[in-house]
């Protein structure tokens, strides 16, 4: 396999990941951030996030010799004589109130890559950004590109989950390439040749229109089965049975229909208002999209109506998070609902002790007048109710017979569907999960 020279600039999740990887394929790879404390932190071999086998995929490649991170542009793509070949942008491209993305970090970059080429380059749009991007992209590469190099721009989405990304991103389900030249369609071909998964070449806008397509119906499945559980709880059935039963239809599959309190972290929300924005601005009220986050913005409010049902007055009253991130294996917090339901119950008077397995430190400068406890038996003692937010795997292996003494009041709601219901009733708990009776 040929080895390829690549610039990929950002270390967030999808840059870091990303870079990581190639380097990992056998690719030689800078990254590039303007953070020079991450950079720093990446140059020592520590990784900034929490993803399973990220950071020993840093450590190797980096005494390979295949991985190398700086704060330069320029740098990053000439590292050691070598002109990059391929230039992943992979910047964030934040919300802004409207909902739209903003894209200022990719017009700036792609303006500085402009200015540093001085050979064909492939430049690939691998952040999520709206349709039509990958055109403005190329438009300012060509008024700054005063030399006249040869250039296309490319786009490359991912498809990674925190949690599975470094899997998700050596063995995906499928690679697609936005392109619009052979020459760029070979060449991120060869990037990718060690990779076996189909391989979907199509125009740049299409593309870019896969991702937020494809996140939006994910989230639309998520808050389908949300809206179906309050229909179980209101005649008595369970949403568990019904998912499965929808799921043995190969033409909706089990994927996704999972009950629970919302889905959170930064992709989801984002790429959902993103794309209503995209529909609205070329003329079409994409009104699905408005329903589905409203279903999961109303799902978190399932905690505090469960918790007033079982306590009847919340003021005083003492509950207990288990779980803070979006999901299990991270340590992202963006949109998790964990932070949302903590502030409805303190608004309404009660006292929250909370424990996560990763990301307490995180949590305090986001939530005010938490109690962090070292782990979850020392969050139990004297609860009133007991809410299990993420199913970390370790919330699985817990003593509950334990956990029934350190608690004031016996209550366990699982907004997760993450326990078996006769076992906690067995034991004595007052046990509540979603869309189940």
């Amino acid at each position: 396999m040929k080895s390829n020279n690549i610039c990929v600039i950002g270390t967030g999740y999808v840059g870091l990941v990303t870079g990581a990887c190639l380097a990992e394929l056998g690719h030689r790879v800078v990254c590039v951030d303007s953070d020079k404390k991450k950079i720093r932190t990446l140059q020592a071999g520590r990784c900034p996030i929490y993803e399973p086998g990220l950071e020993s995929i840093l450590k190797r490649q980096m005494k390979n010799g295949r991985l190398a991170f700086t704060d330069s542009i320029p740098v990053g793509m000439k590292h050691k004589g070598r002109q990059a070949q391929v230039v992943f942008i992979a910047v964030g491209t934040p919300p802004r109130p409207d909902g739209s993305a903003d894209l200022s970090c990719v017009e700036n970059v792609a303006a500085e890559v402009a200015r540093c080429m001085r050979d064909y380059t492939v430049i690939v749009d691998k952040s999520t950004v709206p349709v039509e991007t990958g055109a403005w992209v190329e438009k300012t590469v060509r008024r700054v590109n005063k030399r006249g190099v040869p250039f296309d721009v490319a786009s490359n989405p991912e498809f990674l989950a925190e949690g599975t990304a470094v899997e998700d991103t050596l063995h995906p389900d499928r690679i697609v390439l936005g392109v619009s030249s052979s020459r760029a369609e070979r060449a991120l071909r060869e990037l990718y040749a060690p990779i076996k998964a189909p391989v979907l070449v199509t125009d740049v806008k299409s593309a870019e229109l896969i991702k937020h397509a494809s996140n939006s119906f994910l989230a639309t499945k998520i808050s389908y089965i949300n809206a179906v559980s309050r229909v179980c709880e209101a005649v008595g059935a369970d949403v568990s049975m019904v998912a499965k039963g929808m799921g043995l239809d190969e033409r909706i599959g089990s994927h996704f229909l999972r009950a629970g309190l919302g889905f959170g972290g930064f992709c989801f929300p984002k790429d959902l208002e993103a794309f209503y924005w995209i529909a609205k601005q070329k003329g079409y009220d994409f009104g699905l999209l408005r329903a589905v986050a409203e279903v999961n913005d109303t799902q978190k409010d399932w905690v505090l109506r469960h918790v007033e049902q079982v306590l009847w007055n919340l003021e005083g009253k003492h509950v207990g998070i288990l779980g803070l991130t979006f999901k299990p294996d991270t340590d992202d917090l963006r949109f998790a609902p964990s932070l949302d339901i903590i502030k409805r119950l303190q608004s309404r008077g009660c006292r929250v002790t909370a424990y996560d397995p990763v990301a307490m430190d995180k949590a305090r400068a986001l939530v005010k007048g938490v109690t962090f406890a070292r782990d979850a038996y020392a969050a139990a003692k004297g609860l009133d109710c007991l809410v299990l937010v993420t199913e970390w795997p370790e919330f699985g292996q817990l003593d509950f017979r334990r956990i029934y003494k350190l608690m004031g009041n016996p209550v366990l709601l699982d907004g997760r569907n993450f326990y078996d219901p006769k076992t906690l009733r067995g034991l004595g708990f007052t046990y509540r999960s979603v869309g189940r009776p």
